[in-house]
C-alpha cells in the first residue's frame, strides 16, 4: 500500500511539474541568439567521417535545410547567430591528459574535425557570416565550459538562446543545460538537431528536453514568435 501510494505521489509531482508554456511566448530579436553547435563537414556533409552515423536521423528531420533556413531567417530578422564549435583535433591534444574521455579517445583515433582539413571546416551552407559570433572551441560537450561563449552572448545583450546542431543528446543537450544554469531563457528546436540513432533522438527530445529547457519547439514555431 505504501509503495503504491509513494508511486502515485511521485507521478502526481512529475505531472504537476512538467513544463507548460503560454502560446504567446515571444522572442525579442535584439536579445535572442541562435547557438549553432558543431556544423562541421565531418558531421553533416557527404563524405564526412561521422556523417554515416547521423545521416538516418539528420535526413529524417531535414536537418541541414532546416538549419540553413533557420539561420538565414534569424539574420534577416535581427536575431544573433553564435557558433559553438567542438575542438578541432590537433596532434598531441590528449597525450598528457590523466582522464581522457572516450569521446576524446575516439576523436584522437579517427582524427575527427581535424584542424586544417575539410572535415574540420564548416558545412558550406552553414558558414558564419560577418557579424556572427564564433566562440572558443569546446573540448567535450558543453559549448560554455572553458570557452568564451557566455561572453559572446552577453556582449550582444542576449538573454534568450536557441540551441541547435549536433548532436541532439550530447553537445546540444549539454550546452542547453549549461545555458539554463547561466540564467538564459533556453529553447531547443526538435527539427534542427540530430544524433546517432532514432532511439537517442526520441529520448532526448521527448524526455530530456522538456525537463531542461523553457521551451521545445520547431523551426517554424520559433520563427513565428520572433518579434
Amino acid at each position: 500500500m505504501l509503495v503504491r501510494l509513494g508511486f502515485a505521489l511521485s507521478l502526481a509531482i512529475l505531472v504537476a511539474t512538467t513544463p507548460t508554456f503560454a502560446a504567446d511566448d515571444s522572442y525579442p530579436a535584439a536579445t535572442t541568439a541562435v547557438i549553432m553547435v558543431d556544423p562541421y563537414n565531418d558531421f553533416i556533409s557527404e563524405g564526412g567521417k561521422i556523417w554515416p552515423r547521423v545521416q538516418p536521423v539528420a535526413e529524417t528531420v531535414n536537418l541541414v535545410p532546416n538549419l540553413k533556413r533557420l539561420v538565414e531567417a534569424a539574420r534577416a530578422r535581427g536575431v544573433h547567430v553564435v557558433y559553438a564549435p567542438h575542438r578541432r583535433w590537433r596532434e598531441g591534444d590528449f597525450a598528457d591528459w590523466k582522464f581522457p574521455h572516450p569521446v576524446h579517445q575516439a576523436v584522437a583515433k579517427y582524427q575527427v574535425f581535424a584542424d586544417g582539413t575539410w572535415g574540420g571546416e564548416w558545412h558550406p551552407d552553414l558558414q558564419p557570416h560577418t557579424g556572427d559570433g564564433v566562440a572558443d572551441e569546446h573540448w567535450l560537450s558543453s559549448g560554455f565550459a572553458n570557452t568564451d561563449l557566455d561572453y559572446q552572448l552577453r556582449k550582444r545583450g542576449v538573454d534568450h538562446v536557441i540551441v541547435v546542431g549536433l548532436a541532439t543528446n550530447t553537445c546540444v543537450e549539454s550546452t542547453g543545460r549549461y545555458a539554463v544554469e547561466m540564467g538564459y531563457h533556453t529553447t531547443f528546436l526538435k527539427d534542427a538537431v540530430a544524433t546517432f540513432t532514432p532511439a537517442e533522438q526520441k529520448a532526448a527530445i521527448e524526455l530530456d528536453y522538456p525537463r531542461i529547457a523553457h521551451a521545445v519547439r520547431t523551426v517554424d514555431e520559433f520563427l513565428g514568435l520572433v518579434e
